[in-house]
């Protein structure tokens, strides 16, 4: 299907100015961002969560898809997901086993209400983002000596994506009264803002890849990519530490 720097190109220089500048304002947006935003709710959202009862399915909906444009952990997997995906079919299987991962463990999560530590899941959520920068940087033939099964990991870290969203539900108390309903509806909102964000993305590395600078600075924006999950990590290893 594909495979990301084959050659010498690990060993490639990182060039270019607007590389370096992507880098330095890509950094302190995560540096200067709240520890636990990835996951967490807003505010006056989890106010809302609390209070309501019954079946709300168009607020549920909203909540969903507002979570998933502004939860910068998933738009940078889904980055790493598609970087070298150029046809539709592979984009939509690989983008299918996030969602089917995400789905399942949210739901259930929830349901059962099986949660695990906000700050291990959020620090394994960082680790997915590391891990999908490496692949796409080639790191694991060349250390390895073979090419780990992309869409197994793909429906794995799904999986944790899922237990990270469903840990910060349960931690909202979210009624019974209606749970069900209401979380099919917030999935509904999750799968809706995955599409938004999805769109957004390939329309930006639809125009990027006509470019000569896309193959001059791949290597350098999943050195970003990669940056970004180890700076998400340290931010919640270190809350684990202090908390």
């Amino acid at each position: 299907m594909f495979r990301p720097f084959l050659g010498g190109w690990l060993r490639s220089p990182i060039y270019g100015k607007r590389a370096t500048f992507l880098c330095l304002a890509f950094l302190p947006l995560l540096l200067f961002a709240d520890v636990a935003f990835g996951h967490a709710v807003a505010e006056g959202d989890k106010g809302y969560i609390q209070e309501i009862t019954g079946i709300n399915l168009l607020p549920f909906i909203y909540l969903g898809a507002k979570h998933m444009v502004t939860g910068y952990d998933h738009i940078l997997f889904l980055l790493g997901v598609i970087f070298f995906l150029y046809r539709m079919k592979h984009i939509g299987l690989y983008v299918s086993l996030f969602a089917v991962g995400h789905s399942t463990t949210m739901l259930l999560g929830v349901y059962f209400n099986v949660g695990i530590n906000s700050y291990i899941i959020d620090t394994i959520i960082g680790l997915s983002v590391v891990y999908k920068a490496l692949d796409n940087m080639g790191a694991y033939q060349r250390w390895l000596g073979f090419q780990p099964n992309t869409k197994v990991a793909t429906l794995i870290f799904g999986f944790f994506h899922g237990f990270g969203l469903s840990t910060k539900i349960i931690e909202y108390n979210i009624s019974p009264d209606g749970l069900v309903p209401n979380l099919l509806a917030f999935n509904v909102g999750v799968e809706i803002g995955q599409l938004l964000a999805l769109g957004a993305i390939l329309i930006a590395m639809s125009y990027w890849r006509r470019t000569e600078s896309f193959w001059r600075h791949a290597y350098t924006a999943n050195v970003v990519m990669m940056s970004a999950g180890f700076i998400l990590m340290g931010y919640q290893i270190t809350g684990y530490i202090v908390s």
